[in-house]
């Protein structure tokens, strides 16, 4: 058996992980969990909403996506020639779900029993793609519907009026379903070119923790990929179009039927370009301890913030980067958005100008590594959260080391560096009528 297992040096966390390289290069990392009833699957590729320009080497012609296509991809691989997969899987005693983000699209599924059957639906599924002129006519007017319906949905214009405002060019700036114009012009011939270009193993990774035998899933994934005959493919080349530093605009607004204003102040990252690996990592970590600094519970912003009843307990403050783009975002509901901007805007030119206290960094510190320890309980937030890290050439395990790493220089120097006010942006969604 080939295995690369990794331990965590934690007296908490003691990990053994099984990384193993399958035919035709795709990678399977299992994670015994002894005791477990539950069982946690994902097949994952690196294929998002954001990569709607490429080619395969040697090619030398990009091709162009419509927005919205791999969100759209993911909707038809569970509707194939045998009917709908979540009733095969529901058949099993298994849940399944898929999600798209920016950067990837994920196929899961959770189970108790039958986990070999179960996990043969799985790789079959996302394996082998249908798609046909009526299929996918079908599909545009489902998912349409559902674009519609996001776009009177609070929480989602907010973010992504946001984005729309930060950046210029970047396709992070668009919705992940995409416009009812822009799916209007999938076809099944593109169906089909995106498929066999991002859905090929070697850009893949499956994720599998629970009670398991690490070599048992070897064999059930080894068994399954060679009956597929894939042929080698070639490097995938991206390509972006140059974000300007500038954000476009620095306020959008929109009235939907609210009961509560809704603001979020984003901060464009500008420096994360080409970071990958542990300093996209440690630059993530270095801004969650900004952040929480800033706007923890535990911390007396938050508090009067509260006690002034300009936020609720859904406010927060999170951090988002990959190696081509990053933004800071923060806010929730709040009675007086103004109000609520000037504090948070304040607060952070404070910590800019006055700095954080040793005591204050170590008590942070310590609080998102317990977090982080709790999290690993949670068989869902390995998986997933595991095969992120690895599409950016990192590795989630590698976190709490990092921590230990970091030292309060670092996290002023890029508090000073990454919320800069010159590049922020606000989006307000305001009660209709």
């Amino acid at each position: 058996m080939t295995e690369l297992f990794k331990l965590i040096e934690n007296k908490t966390l003691q990990e053994k992980l099984y990384h193993f390289r399958v035919d035709p290069g795709m990678d399977l990392y299992v994670l015994p969990r002894s005791g477990y009833r539950k069982k946690y699957a994902i097949f994952s590729t690196r294929f998002g909403s954001i990569d709607n320009k490429f080619r395969i080497e040697p090619e030398q012609q990009f091709t162009d996506l419509p927005d919205g296509v791999a969100h759209f991809l993911e909707h038809k691989l569970f509707e194939d020639k045998l009917g709908n997969v979540f009733d095969r899987f529901a058949a099993l005693g298994a849940s399944a779900n898929a999600y798209t983000s920016f950067t990837q699209t994920t196929y899961l599924f959770s189970c108790t029993d039958r986990f070999a059957e179960s996990f043969k639906v799985l790789l079959d599924f996302v394996q082998e793609p249908y798609f046909t002129e009526q299929t996918v006519q079908k599909e545009q007017g489902i998912i349409g519907q559902e674009i519609k319906m996001y776009d009177d949905h609070p929480h989602w214009r907010v973010f992504f009026n946001l984005l729309e405002s930060l950046y210029q060019a970047h396709p992070v700036r668009n919705d992940i379903a995409g416009t009812v114009e822009s799916i209007a012009r999938i076809t099944p011939e593109l169906l089909y070119r995106c498929y066999n270009t991002f859905y090929h193993p070697s850009n893949m990774a499956v994720f599998v923790v629970g009670d398991l035998n690490p070599q048992q899933v070897y064999s059930l994934t080894a068994e399954n990929l060679a009956a597929k005959n894939y042929s080698p493919l070639g490097t995938i080349v991206r390509s972006f179009p140059a974000e300007p530093s500038e954000v476009l605009k620095r306020r959008a607004e929109q009235s939907l039927v609210v009961s509560e204003p809704l603001v979020f102040i984003g901060y464009k990252d500008i420096f994360v370009e080409h970071l990958e690996g542990r300093e996209l990592m440690r630059r993530e970590i270095l801004m969650e301890l900004v952040l929480d600094i800033l706007f923890g519970t535990s911390e007396r912003l938050y508090n009067d913030l509260y006690h002034d009843d300009l936020i609720d307990e859904n406010f927060g403050a999170e951090y988002t980067a990959e190696s081509n783009y990053g933004y800071v975002m923060i806010g929730g509901e709040t009675k007086d958005p103004e109000r609520l901007c000037e504090r948070i805007i304040g607060a952070i030119e404070a910590m800019n100008n006055e700095g954080i206290n040793e005591e204050q960094f170590e008590r942070h510190r310590r609080k998102i590594l317990g977090g982080y320890i709790r999290r690993f309980n949670s068989l869902e937030f390995i998986a997933n959260n595991f095969l992120a890290y690895r599409f950016r050439e990192t590795d989630l395990f590698e976190l709490p080391s990092l921590l230990q790493e970091i030292r309060l220089e670092e996290v002023l120097a890029l508090a000073a560096e990454n919320l800069e006010t010159q590049r922020h942006a606000v989006s307000l969604i305001l009660p209709a009528g």
